[in-house]
C-alpha cells in the first residue's frame, strides 16, 4: 500500500494546488486540475491524496459563494486585492471547515492556516489570516 501524505504536507500541497488554480484563473485560462494535483503529489490523479483533491474541487465548485463570505468582513478592501497566495490560504481554510467530509474544529483550521501563513506569507500576514478566519468560519 502506498504511503499517503502527512496531514501537514497534504495542507501544503492543497494550498499550492489552489494557488495554481487561482493563477490560471487570473490569466483567464482553464486550470488543468488533474495535471496540477498529479504534478504536486507525483502520482496519477486517481491515486493522489484525497484531501488535496477534495479541497481543490470544493474551491472550484464553491468559488462564487466563498468570496462574499470573506468580503463582508473586509473593511475598505476586496478579496481580489489580496495576493493569490493569501486568497488560496483563505479558500483552503474555508473549504476544509465547510466542505470537507472530515469535520475539523474551527480552532484547528485556524491554527493550521496561521502556521501556513507564517511559512508562506509576509511576517505579519498571519494576524490578518487569524482575524478574518475567526469571523468567517461560523456555522
Amino acid at each position: 500500500m502506498e504511503k499517503q501524505l502527512s496531514r501537514n504536507k497534504a495542507h501544503e500541497v492543497a494550498l499550492i494546488a489552489i494557488y495554481d488554480v487561482l493563477t490560471y484563473s487570473a490569466a483567464h485560462q482553464a486550470a488543468p486540475i488533474e495535471d496540477i494535483v498529479s504534478g504536486l503529489t507525483e502520482k496519477p490523479y486517481a491515486d493522489s491524496d484525497f484531501f488535496v483533491k477534495e479541497m481543490v474541487l470544493a474551491m472550484v465548485k464553491h468559488y462564487q459563494e466563498i468570496i462574499p463570505a470573506f468580503e463582508q468582513h473586509m473593511r475598505k478592501w476586496t478579496f481580489d486585492r489580496l495576493n493569490l497566495l493569501e486568497q488560496a490560504l483563505l479558500m483552503l481554510a474555508y473549504c476544509q471547515y465547510f466542505y470537507s467530509e472530515e469535520t475539523t474544529d474551527k480552532a484547528i483550521v485556524i491554527n493550521v492556516s496561521v502556521e501556513l501563513a507564517k511559512k508562506f506569507l509576509d511576517a505579519k500576514d498571519y494576524k490578518f489570516v487569524n482575524a478574518i478566519l475567526d469571523k468567517v468560519l461560523v456555522k
